[in-house]
């Protein structure tokens, strides 16, 4: 059986989206791929049991039937870390971690195993990725963001940790490269890691759909309130801007797809906001959706506007400072639901790795 743990140099790199192009790849050569995220740090609640949210993504979209128990064996719930380190049980979540494992491996002909964060994540309870990979006795791929000096150093400082536990690593995938410094990028890291005995297994160009949140994604991740405009949740925000100007300023910065923050009492700007239609249909607003911070609901007659704009419309508590930083702060994620994202991150692997130099090095 093939495995390969999957890691990186920081969060948010983008391992669960090289993971899940990998897996719908790999599942065209092979008839059984696993899957398993020994600790996760984000999940959810399913049937009474804390689960990764990644793993339920893998299991939904991939059609992979491990057991989400054995697929997210150890959940780092609030307090984990402080129980620990006052009653230390690293026998335990070994025995977890081994135990989930051998279930989700047996019969499959590969196991991918999904890291959480860089190299020494979970140090701090006996259990960083390095050391998990070892238990596991898998080799590593690393993944880092695009970029020259950082990336580099970023990777041969994750390549001392693993290689410290006796884990080798099979190479970098290297995402999130803007398509304008792709050429140069891609071959002067190339060059670089080279001197270095590390392999590039491949390198992704910057996806910026794959960043986008939906208004239902910002709805769930915050306390904002729902005024209108349920039923068009899932469109997605390609850019966010603050409302805070003169109405006749704000018309520049009013594309298609943005997501306008403005105070609620500012009619002003919502009326010209309302009145900013696209260049290929004069009926369907420039703004994909508003929301009205400071805690102000606007006049019934502005409101009866708003629930004709067919945009959401959100009502926030916090100052739009606040609004604008909790968005901006935001970690979007992959949903089961975002077809078009999923099937854009299995051709943007099939496109730019190298999937049999993986399978030859495993």
């Amino acid at each position: 059986m093939k495995k390969v743990f999957i890691a990186a140099t920081k969060q948010n790199d983008g391992k669960t989206t090289v993971s899940l192009g990998l897996i719908r790849n790999f599942q065209r050569i092979f008839k059984k791929v696993g899957f398993i995220k020994p600790i996760g740090q984000r999940y959810l609640e399913e049937e009474g049991l804390k689960i990764d949210e990644d793993s339920i993504l893998i299991e939904e979209v991939c059609g992979i039937k491990c057991g989400l128990k054995d697929m997210s064996p150890i959940a780092v719930e609030k307090g984990f870390t402080e129980k620990y380190i006052a009653r230390p049980d690293k026998e335990s979540i070994t025995r977890q971690i081994k135990d989930s494992f051998r279930r989700v491996s047996k019969g499959q002909n590969l196991v991918i195993v999904e890291g959480t964060g860089h190299a020494g994540v979970g140090s701090v309870f006996d259990h960083s990725n390095a050391t998990v990979a070892r238990l596991l006795g898998s080799k590593a791929i690393l993944i880092s963001s695009g970029g020259v000096g950082r990336p580099i150093d970023e990777i041969i400082l994750n390549k001392a940790l693993f290689e410290r536990e006796g884990v080798k690593l099979l190479g970098v995938i290297i995402n999130k490269v803007l398509p304008g410094k792709f050429d140069k990028i891609s071959n002067l890291v190339r060059r670089g890691l080279k001197r270095k005995g590390v392999d590039v297994l491949g390198v992704l160009p910057y996806n910026p759909m794959l960043s986008r949140p939906t208004i239902e994604q910002i709805l769930e991740e915050t306390d904002f309130e729902l005024l209108c405009g349920l039923e068009y949740l899932e469109t997605s925000v390609a850019q966010v801007f603050v409302g805070a100007m003169e109405p006749h300023d704000a018309v520049r910065y009013i594309v298609e797809d943005s997501l306008m923050i403005t105070p609620g009492d500012r009619e002003d700007m919502i009326m010209t906001a309302l009145s900013c239609f696209r260049e290929k249909n004069d009926k369907r607003l420039k703004v994909c959706g508003i929301i009205l911070s400071g805690g102000i609901t606007p006049e019934q007659p502005i409101m009866n506007l708003l629930y004709k704009a067919q945009i959401p419309v959100l009502l926030a508590k916090s100052d739009t400072y606040d609004v604008a930083t909790s968005i901006h702060d935001l970690t979007v994620k992959i949903r089961p639901r975002d077809k078009e994202k999923i099937e854009a991150i299995v051709k943007l692997i099939k496109d730019n790795v190298d999937l049999s130099r993986i399978l030859k090095g495993m």
